[in-house]
């Protein structure tokens, strides 16, 4: 079938679909963008091994889950996975599709929000839908004439990629700060090292919480793929899951490594603050002899010693100066 009605100035705002992103791979041709008729059609009059689309979705659309039960999918399970499936990062196998769930995450302070992919491959079409604005989405639309992605698959792969490498910069950056603040966790900035500290475990555990597959799903993709997957593919698919891992794994070290300086950071603080009350426990004693003296001869009644002697100031301050240096001298021995 020849696609002869193609612009590439689509205005996908006023589709009633819900399409965010429509394309077309034929094979030794660039991607051709299409409307969601123009899409529907050639799925129709599709002969096999002619090429494979791409639709992305905005579930926000109220017509988005209408039109492809209508068009495209073969039954309500990829719709069904959506809502009822948590966004932790998944993937497995859907009768004999593919069904994955991304996470866009990304190396900068600033990404508190949760934005969720599902992704839907088959051997002749890849669905991704998606509630918020996914950047590895935007990313891939913008690399997408200078990728091969000859199979739909290919374009899963393309946006696991994507993921793995998004954390494994925020691993790096992760690292990079947590070995800064070991290496100053005994100057004076130890109540901004411990701020530090608690952003970047929050950031990671929130993030270890997404991305974290679940194995048993992804372990019965692996042993048993489906028939229209390449070895290529299932070989592409088994180096990310170990490559994965791995940044799973020194994710889960370098937890530990933050909890380790949160703990010794706590332990100075508390050393801190007991060294501080030590200390204005000291100066209150050392203050007790002349406190209390002051407060007897403060008193306003008769019979006052050395109320009538010419040197009872001195007396006194002699007195009070002996008591305060005995105290010190005894604090001094059990200090030692």
């Amino acid at each position: 079938m020849r696609v002869t009605y193609f612009s590439p100035f689509i205005n996908y705002a006023n589709e009633v679909s819900g399409l965010i992103h429509g394309y077309l791979f034929l094979p030794n041709q660039l991607p051709l963008r299409l409307t969601a008729e123009q899409l529907v059609l050639h799925h129709q009059q599709k002969q096999p091994k002619e090429g494979f689309i791409w639709l992305h979705i905005n579930l926000h659309h109220a017509a988005a889950g209408r039109w492809l039960r209508q068009h495209f999918l073969p039954d309500d399970d990829f719709l069904k996975e959506i809502a009822a499936t948590s966004p932790r990062t998944r993937l497995s196998l859907q009768d004999n599709a593919l069904f994955a769930v991304l996470n866009d995450v990304t190396p900068t302070e600033a990404s508190s929000r949760n934005a969720s992919l599902w992704a839907w491959c088959c051997e002749e079409m890849m669905i991704t839908a998606r509630f918020a604005p996914v950047t590895m989405v935007e990313t891939l639309v913008a690399e997408l004439h200078h990728l091969p992605l000859s199979q739909p698959e290919h374009l899963l792969m393309w946006l696991l990629a994507y993921q793995e490498d998004n954390v494994e910069k925020i691993i790096r950056e992760a690292s990079r700060q947590v070995l800064d603040i070991e290496e100053r966790l005994f100057d004076h900035s130890l109540r901004q090292n411990r701020t530090i500290l608690s952003h970047i475990r929050r950031k990671l555990l929130r993030i270890q919480s997404l991305l974290v597959p679940e194995p048993a799903a992804l372990f019965r993709l692996l042993n048993r793929p489906p028939d229209w997957l390449a070895a290529d593919s299932v070989r592409e698919l088994r180096e990310f899951t170990e490559e994965f891992s791995l940044g799973i794994n020194d994710m889960s070290n370098l937890l530990e490594r933050i909890r380790l300086l949160q703990e010794e950071a706590s332990a100075q603080a508390v050393e801190q603050n007991n060294r501080t009350l030590f200390w204005l426990t000291v100066v209150t004693v050392m203050a007790l002899p002349i406190n209390i003296i002051t407060g007897l001869f403060g008193m306003n009644v008769g019979g006052m010693p050395f109320a009538s002697d010419p040197h009872g100031f001195w007396h006194l301050l002699i007195s009070a100066a002996s008591f305060t240096l005995l105290l010190v001298l005894l604090i001094y021995r059990r200090t030692r």
